[in-house]
């Protein structure tokens, strides 16, 4: 007599499963109801096939039903446990295809940047070589391209070891007390050159910075390369203004410019490795595509958080980093 009931349960449970088979937490769910039902039905048969009395039957049924209800809270539980791992897992593997797919991008682009200043440096040396140039001009000024792209890409392998270290968890900080003025001082004289080379006006304020506990280093580093994005990117007698401050949750620190802003398409993806932005916004000198790939991996190793707007006229760069890490302020 219970094997109808068996089935008829079992059946609704498969078509359950079978509707809900792409939603892991309902239907877990639906395969420990559908088992804790059929369970019920058997033991409520077998009851009534015994023809228990009616208190002994009272009790039986009144026991099922404990076992089941515990049986639902934990099995709900273990179901909850398992479908979270589930996604996971899925979110896991769709990760490393997106990693997979960034590392075949860096490759192919590292190739082609490397490739062509290669090129040009080999063509220059078998002139000078050759003696198909001879003069002294245009001898200085093979000697001095040879010089500024083997700087530039002694940069890019900088820029790509220290790539290598934030993505593998190579990174070890050591924090430190650090005043953000001299951060920003250091960074701003660093920046002097290529700043005047572009007729580019840097400001900040002379008061009001705060000291963060961080590592030193890779801070400086972080304010240098938004301060040369910034550079490449503003146009002739432009203005670069950096600022800083805290509030109850976090200390931060912006960088503002003249760029004449970043296509909105573009904002999610301006901190992507190798990212340039559109022909327009793309400088005459060529940065490496790291810069803020590196800054969103050295504060983001901080604990803390970059983002990027628009802003009348050009783009407002700002880093948080958690309020703990301030002190007291310059």
């Amino acid at each position: 007599m219970a094997v109808p009931h068996d089935l008829g349960v079992a059946g609704a449970g498969t078509v359950v499963l079978r509707l809900l088979r792409t939603r892991s937490l309902l239907m877990y769910s639906a395969l420990l109801v559908a088992a804790v039902l059929a369970l019920i039905a058997w033991v409520g048969v077998v009851a009534l096939t015994m023809m228990l009395a009616g208190h002994r039957r009272r009790v039986v049924l009144a026991t099922v039903a404990v076992s089941a209800l515990v049986s639902l809270v934990v099995g709900g539980l273990a179901g909850r446990r398992l479908a979270v791992a589930a996604v996971r897992a899925r979110t896991d593997r769709a990760r490393e295809r997106r990693l997979e797919a960034g590392r075949r991008k860096l490759v192919a682009w590292v190739s082609h940047d490397l490739r062509t200043p290669l090129a040009g440096l080999r063509a220059m040396a078998e002139a000078l070589e050759d003696g198909v140039v001879s003069d002294p001009v245009t001898t200085a000024d093979y000697h001095r391209r040879i010089r500024v792209e083997t700087d530039r890409m002694t940069q890019l392998v900088d820029d790509l070891f220290e790539l290598s270290r934030i993505n593998a968890g190579a990174l070890r900080l050591v924090p430190t007390a650090v005043p953000l003025y001299d951060v920003v001082s250091d960074a701003i004289a660093g920046v002097a050159a290529l700043a005047t080379s572009r007729r580019i006006t840097v400001l900040a304020a002379e008061t009001g910075w705060p000291v963060v506990h961080a590592g030193e280093p890779e801070l400086a580093r972080v304010v240098q390369n938004l301060l040369i994005n910034s550079i490449h990117y503003t146009p002739a007698d432009g203005t670069v203004h950096i600022a800083a401050g805290h509030d109850r949750d976090s200390v931060w620190l912006s960088v503002s410019d003249t760029c004449g802003g970043i296509p909105e398409h573009d904002l999610n993806r301006i901190f992507d490795v190798a990212f340039r932005g559109e022909h327009g916004r793309t400088p005459s000198t060529k940065g490496g595509g790291l810069g803020l790939a590196i800054v969103r991996g050295l504060i983001e190793a901080h604990g803390g958080h970059v983002g990027v707007r628009n802003v009348t006229g050009g783009c407002r760069f700002e880093i948080r980093l958690p309020a703990a890490t301030a002190s007291a302020v310059e």
